[in-house]
């Protein structure tokens, strides 16, 4: 496909504009199991080239479903055709693309053949087992569900200033839901894992401790208390660190929001978190392999490395498409993401995470008079101002530096810039956390979150106390 594209882009005669083809093969497969029913089976595939063309200053774009030579050069003819019929119209140009560390060659993630020669009876099957586990496991689980997805996909992207690369990559995930009820009280929990890898790294917590703690999780909150609310210190799991940097940090930094005016702006080389605090983005899965949001290449063909964002609390940059980079004077970060062939590029994250510190969760906890341990995010929102609301599915109160009981209906509010700013430890333990489901800004992208456990203040919404 590599060799198509560069036939077409030098047949196309093109060479007074920038020119981007982005071929992307996308392979969807699902199956949903409830109560001991396959409920929905799914296998969806779409394929084409994406075009970009940059003349005058401004973009234009065009797609095709058929990828031979012949539709990508009309393709390439009507982005340009459309670029040049719009640059008069605009009030302000695209700067000149800064350099970029291109990538040539071919690129994939292990084990993706290990992973597709697996039939669609193994993957349902799981899915089979998982559920009737989980419904199993107590007379008090009433209803379970389980979901096992996949996305297979094959990119090519040729650039005329260089980029000339391919790569697969594959995405499982797995998802089990359980409901318990007692006495007409109902409660529910979720457990879901997601890598860019193969079964192997999907599974290296075996899939039967997913249905275990979904249901017992479910059954235990049944007997939970209500949390007395107010200002609070607590210890935050690594998916509620995910979802806190991922939401309402990595959010505020993606510099497309930035130049809209997000709180992230002109606060570079400002202190915005405690010195223990260095979160970053990463095309690479760092720490632990198979972070769901990995790519080795971002769509406009740039190496997807390492971004820092903040540096020991203090923030040293943005995350870039070509577009932003040039902008901002800097280098591209390789965070351009495009869901499909037929949707152009945006600045997205790929893995965000708080790089791990020198404590222990044990020390942590034990250094803790009063407060809160909390684990699994299970809903919320947040801004562009980077204040937030998260839903927590359990809590355990802390009391004199030991875990005491269970609470629920947990949420944590506050600004995310200010609770970082309270964080006084951060441990040594690292865990990829958030590679299931999906962001989504203007189109839908797989990403992960996560780091190590965080001790800092929140807002714990709850009952008063």
């Amino acid at each position: 496909m590599r060799a198509l594209l560069r036939r077409a882009l030098e047949e196309s005669g093109v060479d007074d504009a920038f020119v981007e083809l982005r071929y992307h093969a996308k392979t969807f497969r699902r199956a949903t199991v409830q109560q001991g029913r396959v409920e929905r089976t799914a296998l969806r595939r779409r394929d084409g080239v994406g075009v970009r063309v940059m003349a005058d200053g401004t973009w234009g774009f065009a797609t095709t479903g058929d990828a031979t030579v012949p539709a990508v050069r009309r393709a390439i003819e009507q982005a340009r055709a459309a670029a040049l019929a719009t640059a008069s119209m605009r009030s302000e140009r695209v700067p000149d693309l800064p350099a970029a560390d291109l990538a040539v060659g071919d690129f994939e993630t292990p084990d993706i053949d290990e992973l597709l020669a697996r039939g669609p009876e193994a993957r349902v099957q799981l899915a089979l087992d998982l559920e009737a586990r989980a419904r199993a496991s107590s007379t008090l689980v009433r209803s379970a569900s389980a979901t096992y997805s996949e996305i297979y996909e094959q990119k090519a992207i040729v650039t005329s200033d260089g980029a000339d690369c391919s790569f697969r990559i594959a995405r499982p995930e797995m998802h089990v839901n359980a409901v318990a009820e007692r006495d007409g009280q109902m409660t529910s929990a979720s457990e879901s894992v997601g890598v860019s890898a193969g079964w192997e790294c999907l599974f290296r917590t075996p899939p039967d401790q997913l249905a275990d703690r979904a249901a017992s999780t479910a059954v235990d909150l049944l007997g939970a208390r209500v949390a007395e609310g107010g200002r609070t210190t607590v210890i935050m799991a690594p998916s509620i660190v995910g979802l806190l940097v991922h939401e309402a940090i990595g959010h505020t930094v993606e510099a497309d929001f930035v130049l809209s005016g997000s709180a992230a702006k002109g606060k570079l080389g400002h202190r915005v978190a405690s010195e223990l605090v260095t979160l970053c983005d990463s095309g690479r899965s760092e720490h632990l392999v198979g972070a769901g949001g990995t790519i080795p290449v971002d769509d406009e063909g740039v190496i997807a490395g390492r971004a820092e964002i903040i540096r020991d609390g203090i923030l040293v940059g943005y995350l870039h498409n070509r577009e932003t980079a040039a902008r901002f004077g800097v280098a591209p970060t390789g965070n351009a993401r495009a869901w499909e062939y037929a949707d152009a590029p945006l600045v997205r994250m790929r893995n965000t995470y708080i790089e791990p510190g020198t404590s222990s969760l044990a020390e942590m906890i034990a250094t803790t008079k009063d407060g809160y341990l909390l684990e699994g995010p299970r809903n919320g929102q947040a801004d562009a101002t980077a204040e937030f609301t998260f839903g927590v599915t359990t809590a355990r109160r802390i009391r004199n530096g030991k875990l005491a009981e269970l609470v629920r209906g947990v949420t944590i509010t506050g600004n995310a810039f200010d609770v970082l700013r309270s964080v006084d430890a951060v441990s040594r333990e690292f865990v990829w956390d958030l590679g299931s489901g999906h962001c989504g800004k203007g189109q839908p992208a797989k990403v992960d979150a996560g780091g190590p456990y965080v001790r800092c203040e929140v807002l714990l919404g709850g009952e008063q106390g």
